[in-house]
């Protein structure tokens, strides 16, 4: 008998948790401890040092310890998720958990720390002990009313930030959502009636949450088991409940839903009806939180409602309120400033970041993520999803800038912009690297054509070039499909107001474009009727045309298709005696920097010539992105140890850069590791005249260029920016099927830069 899916389901759980190691965190040291000398470094004598330091002035800690990034995520297992009370230990794998989130999406190092104590005062206590070891403390899956008292404590004594997840990460979700829900819907915080079935910490923190937006307390009817929370009510009763006490008499949740403008439930399954929903007032707002079963289904809820905006707490509906798109992020940036708490106004801007997010054009990243999803801003998608790359530079700027105004911040940050760009950068790997090469294409607004103009991809890129750069994409393809596409994927642009397009089916430049190709190619085969059906079929041909005529700057093909192919035709229309195709060059951005490879699809086998042709290129190409090139000539050979075919072709490369008087290090022919291993260099050929590891590896074929270019991208976690197509003048990129939208943008502004930026 096979086992249910429940059954799988749960096995798989635990197979996570248990293997390849048990749980889900290690630790790992930050730096070197491989001899004496590291030893005494790290611990006695050096480590007194630090100590010393720290002693005079508690503010180097964040210079001299782990504290200034590293997150307490402390419970009791007093009401862990949906099982209650189980315990501290058995409350272990969530707060794991919470640590590993924290870790994934705003890389802040965390300790759970889980406390067998069930005094709320005698557990704060333990807590506020703990402050010299932490930057800030997250509260997690504390009961109510226990929470609020172990959280004000802590708040008073500890000077670091303090937040309670359960409750303000909820309510900070919550606002962002109702925030986006209201607009859509053309209300206003003080014109609506809630109707509340949380009576719990979070669905208290959301109640005052949202009154911090503008809901006037006149207008909120909380319920929870006992019926309406009014003035005189003895039953399951807290100084929280009491404040939005409502009327001197008992009532129902059925009694009070009429006329509500937005349900709001942290409470259980099935709590509310259709039959209720339908008495709700015009275009209801249905926030049904409880998990794993909501207060109603959405498509119950809709049977009465079709025009009604629900919000879950479950990822397979629409609106998911989930807690990961502001805890990381709210502590990121309170952290990078030393606040000293989390207020209110921290808390307004980590909403404001998150529902400015949704309301903007949804990022590829988070596309590809949840592929077949509609994530344009609407009844369907009021709050980003939680893999949305931007969240960590925009909520935690948010956060860090409201700290700054508010008083709270003890290391203020001088450029706020600059900060966003760091935040950035920690996520999208390229973003540091690909600086320079942005401010350099901003100088100039440069028309860009893109070969594949209805894929995916292009579509996000040039949406992105447009917001990021002043560029001006063309796309080659069917207005009809490249409008239709767009406005599925939720992009905001539009053929005519923010792009051209050209139509390989009817075109009026039709002819002029045949015309051209056919000048072009006439005594190399090329028939009318051949040059008419390409200007018809090949949009690679019709980019490089464009070029040509100079209606375009520059041509970006090869999303589809093989390299050779596209660069034929570039060659043809574009090439010419001083511009010729020389290499092609992948950046690979690695977790230890970035490491040029080339060439990795041009030459098959160069000959000497071409490869000095690709040093040089690769060397200026280099310095583009703020760098100065050490160039590595690789083979099988180190310096002289072999007598084989890639070692000669590396040794008489070498000679001819040696006739150009290059202005840049280069040496070979070398192995890989001699080169990016200076101390073994050293060993091998201690004359040797490149100082440092290697940051360009030049190589003698293809074949080896680009398998080491897969594999550092395949499984060495690399990203790649290009290949860039050296030698066409900027005239042309060739970039290859697995790049993605934000490559594209990349390759967009290596393509934006005029040429007078080479040198």
């Amino acid at each position: 008998m096979t086992d249910s899916p429940k059954d799988a389901l749960r096995q798989a759980a635990l197979d996570y948790h248990q293997y390849p190691k048990p749980g889900k965190l290690e630790i790992r040291a930050t730096k070197p401890l491989a001899n004496g000398r590291d030893l005494a470094r790290a611990y006695s004598p050096g480590v007194a040092e630090a100590s010393i330091e720290i002693k005079a002035d508690p503010q180097t800690a964040r210079d001299y310890t782990a504290r200034g990034n590293l997150v307490a995520v402390i419970s009791n297992g007093s009401a862990v998720l949906g099982l209650g009370n189980i315990g501290a230990l058995a409350s272990k794998p969530v707060m794991e958990g919470k640590a590993v989130l924290f870790k994934k999406f705003a890389s802040i190092d965390c300790f759970d720390i889980e406390i067998d104590e069930s005094d709320p005062e005698k557990l704060a206590e333990i807590i506020c002990a703990l402050e010299p070891s932490f930057g800030a403390v997250n509260l997690e899956d504390i009961k109510a009313p226990d929470c609020f008292v172990v959280e004000r404590i802590c708040r008073e004594r500890m000077n670091i930030p303090v937040f309670h997840d359960d409750q303000h990460g909820t309510a900070i979700v919550v606002g962002a959502a109702a925030t986006n829900a209201l607009r859509v819907a053309g209300k206003k915080f003080e014109d609506i009636k809630v109707v509340s079935t949380g009576g719990g910490a979070a669905g208290i923190a959301c109640l005052d949450m949202l009154q911090k937006l503008g809901l006037k307390r006149e207008n909120v009817w909380l319920c929870d088991i006992e019926g309406l929370v009014y003035e005189g009510r003895e039953a399951d009763m807290s100084p929280q409940k009491a404040a939005y006490a409502q009327g001197k008499t008992p009532a129902t949740l059925d009694e009070v839903i009429e006329g509500a403008d937005l349900f709001l439930g942290l409470s259980g399954p099935d709590v509310l009806t259709p039959e209720m929903v339908s008495r709700m007032a015009d275009q209801p707002i249905i926030f049904a939180l409880a998990n794993p079963t909501p207060e109603i289904l959405p498509d119950l809820a809709r049977e009465v409602a079709p025009d009604a905006i629900i919000a879950t707490g479950r990822s397979d509906f629409p609106n998911q309120v989930n807690n990961v798109l502001c805890f990381p992020f709210i502590f990121r940036g309170a952290l990078d400033v030393g606040a000293t708490e989390i207020n209110d106004e921290m808390k307004i801007g980590c909403i404001e970041g998150i529902a400015a997010l949704a309301r903007s054009t949804t990022s590829a990243e988070a596309a590809a993520a949840y592929r077949g999803e509609q994530l344009t801003f609407g009844p369907d998608y009021l709050i980003p999803k939680p893999f949305d790359p931007r969240l960590m530079g925009i909520v935690a700027s948010s956060v860090a800038k409201a700290a700054m105004e508010s008083g709270v911040a003890t290391r203020p940050i001088a450029d706020l912009e600059a900060y966003k760009r760091q935040l950035d950068g920690s996520v999208f790997k390229s973003a540091l690297l690909m600086r320079p090469v942005f401010d350099a294409a901003a100088t100039a607004a440069r028309r860009i054509v893109f070969a594949e103009g209805e894929d995916e991809r292009v579509l996000r890129a040039a949406q992105a070039i447009l917001e990021e750069t002043p560029e001006q994409p063309i796309l080659i393809g069917r207005p009809e499909v490249i409008e239709s596409r767009a406005e599925r994927f939720g992009l905001t642009i539009r053929a005519g107001r923010d792009f051209e397009i050209v139509n390989p089916e009817n075109d009026p430049r039709y002819r002029d474009y045949w015309g051209t190709y056919h000048e072009l190619m006439a005594r190399r085969g090329v028939t009318p009727d051949i040059a008419r059906a390409i200007m018809r079929t090949n949009t690679t041909a019709i980019g490089a045309v464009m070029v040509h005529r100079g209606e375009a700057d520059s041509l970006i093909c090869g999303t589809f298709g093989q390299y050779l192919w596209h660069l034929n035709y570039v060659t043809q229309v574009l090439g010419s005696d001083t511009l010729k195709p020389v290499g092609a060059l992948s950046m690979m951005i690695l977790e230890d920097g970035p490491l040029f490879i080339a060439d990795t699809q041009v030459h098959p086998e160069p000959s000497p010539e071409q490869i000095a042709d690709s040093a040089i290129g690769a060397a200026r190409h280099v310095r583009r992105f703020g760098l100065e090139p050490n160039v590595a000539l690789c083979s099988h050979s180190s310096f002289g140890n072999l007598d084989n075919e890639t070692g000669r072709r590396m040794r008489a490369a070498r000679d001819v850069l040696d006739a150009r008087r290059t202005d840049f290090c280069y040496e070979g022919e070398m192995n890989v590791d001699a080169a990016l291993d200076p101390e073994l260099r050293a060993r091998i050929f201690p004359e040797n005249r490149m100082k440092g590891a290697a940051n360009v590896l030049i190589f003698a074929n293809s074949d080896a260029a680009s398998g080491i270019r897969n594999i550092l991208k395949m499984k060495g976690g690399g990203l790649e920016v290009g290949p860039i197509l050296m030698g066409m003048g900027n005239r042309a990129h060739i970039v290859t099927p697995s790049i993605t939208a934000r490559g594209l943008l990349n390759m967009g502004a290596v393509a934006g830069t005029p040429v007078d930026h080479y040198s």
